[in-house]
């Protein structure tokens, strides 16, 4: 008997008309992107920019986000899938060993960092003609609290699961066919990703440290990141390069340079904006 556990077992659909199903994380995922252009409409008019820089911004978010995050599920998990299946990797489809729909499941928030941050540059030089640190700065508010409603689409899931907590306390995943309960990793990173977004939040408006260009992107860099760092230690292994590397998961080593950078940024001599 587990009596402080949770048996968790939602089918990952909300809405099923048959033609057309509307799924717990593709929500997720709409709430976060939706979420995100709202904060940052705020930020524009206080910034006086126009909205028409917030409707590219929004394009240009949403696709790095997703490419992003697609590319580096793969180059940090499967790599072999570039030479087994590539069409799997750009398609929500696998073709091997055989044909199966499988939707966009593979996605990385590493990968999306760094597309999300390539992004950011073609944006700042193309649209609103700003040093990039400038958008980074402000762009890292809503995608925190995007990670919050990311990772409870991984829970709706049962997806990137906890580890076995060897109690009686934690979630029983029953989609995975399982009568012992595990860590809500994801639970445990979402929580942590809202006291992150709530620490940026006041630094922008209570403070003046964004008029130092880079701090508050180096300080999303480090809260975030460690957060993501500790909340692996309860997640189950997801692969990746850590049986070569030992003693951290694939995930912690990804976040540490991160984290350094965001250091960086944070205490790296600089001019405020003009």
């Amino acid at each position: 008997m587990h009596f402080i556990s949770i048996t968790w077992d939602p089918n990952g659909v909300l809405l099923d008309l048959g033609f057309f199903q509307l799924r717990y994380y593709s929500l997720m995922f709409v709430i976060a992107f939706s979420l995100g252009w709202f904060l940052m409409k705020r930020i524009y008019k206080n910034e006086g920019q126009p909205e028409e820089a917030l409707d590219s911004l929004f394009i240009y978010t949403v696709l790095a986000t997703l490419i992003g995050a697609r590319l580096g599920h793969f180059l940090f998990y499967e790599p072999e899938m570039f030479v087994k299946d590539p069409l799997s990797i750009i398609l929500p489809v696998q073709f091997n060993p055989e044909f199966k729909f499988t939707g966009f499941r593979g996605l990385a928030s590493h990968g999306a960092a760094i597309g999300i941050i390539i992004a950011m540059y073609l944006y700042s030089k193309r649209v609103i003609k700003k040093p990039i640190l400038w958008i980074l700065d402000r762009i890292v508010i809503p995608v925190t609290i995007g990670g919050v409603f990311v990772r409870l689409g991984n829970f709706f899931n049962s997806e990137i699961v906890g580890k076995p907590t060897n109690s009686d306390y934690g979630i029983i995943f029953k989609q995975l066919s399982e009568t012992f309960p595990r860590h809500p990793a994801q639970l445990y990173e979402a929580f942590g990703y809202i006291i992150v977004f709530a620490i940026l939040w006041y630094t922008y408006w209570k403070t003046n440290k964004k008029e130092k260009l880079g701090y508050i992107f180096g300080l999303f860099l480090v809260l975030l990141w460690t957060v993501r760092f500790i909340a692996e230690f309860y997640k189950k292994s997801q692969g990746g390069f850590e049986n070569e590397l030992g003693l951290l998961s694939t995930g912690q080593w990804l976040s540490i340079p991160f984290i350094i950078a965001g250091f960086f940024f944070m205490f790296k001599p600089s001019k405020s904006k003009s």
